[in-house]
């Protein structure tokens, strides 16, 4: 069973969202997640997964070889990415404008982060959170150590125990080079293991939401020049 405040199993489309990815997950990486908890609220929509890893991943783990397990994930959800989009419109309604994700392969857990076109028919999410002002500038600190402050940050907690935040106009003029050259899954490779550092190293977050964090993802759309983090939070 999820942690409460995490999902509301009782809500239908969550359930067969969760259903669905989960499915999805199996028959193409050979073994699902045992855990798929989905959220919902305004224009995000959120899958957590937990203890997802296939033996053979389990494998390259062990090896140390955990950039070769980055990069076939890549790969598969590239071809995925259009199935969970038309899967979550045809059980929603409403159309995805963007999908991230990221993986923590310490702990065997993942995250998909979707917004939409349009609101979900779920409830609002919370911009006054108690916190907010420190967590941006925590946020704002990091990303000026990694590459540059956001031209624009933005933050809400879809519910106690999940929280978002978007940063646009992050990436620099090297960056953007490197992208140009095709290098974009070793940058966001990189990039993420710098910003997590970064951000797991960081005891300010949870002292400013009074909440522990259980788990970091961020990934960026390059193209949009944008980033979106979420924090998994245990009150």
């Amino acid at each position: 069973m999820p942690d409460e405040g995490m999902t509301n199993l009782d809500n239908s489309q969550q359930k067969e969202l969760g259903a669905y990815i989960g499915r999805l997950l199996r028959d193409s990486f050979g073994k699902g997640p045992e855990g798929t908890f989905v959220s919902i609220g305004g224009h995000f929509v959120t899958v957590y997964l937990r203890n997802f890893m296939s033996p053979t991943e389990q494998i390259l783990m062990e090896q140390r070889q955990e950039a070769m397990v980055v990069s076939t994930r890549a790969t598969l959800m590239e071809k995925l990415i259009p199935e969970i989009k038309t899967g979550i419109l045809f059980i929603t309604g409403i159309e995805l404008q963007e999908l991230y994700y990221d993986w923590g392969l310490h702990n065997r857990s993942g995250m998909m982060i979707g917004i939409s076109v349009e609101p979900f028919a779920a409830p609002p999410v919370n911009e006054t959170y108690v916190g907010k002002a420190q967590v941006h500038r925590e946020v704002d600190d990091i990303s000026q150590q990694a590459q540059k402050v956001p031209d624009e940050t933005y933050s809400c907690e879809l519910n106690r125990r999940t929280l978002i935040v978007i940063r646009n106009g992050i990436l620099v003029a090297i960056e953007k080079e490197l992208i140009r050259l095709g290098y974009e899954i070793a940058l966001k490779y990189a990039k993420g293991n710098l910003e997590k550092r970064y951000l797991h190293n960081s005891n300010h977050f949870e002292s400013s939401l009074n909440k522990k964090v259980i788990d970091i993802f961020l990934d960026w759309d390059f193209v949009r020049d944008k980033s979106v983090i979420a924090f998994v939070l245990n009150e």
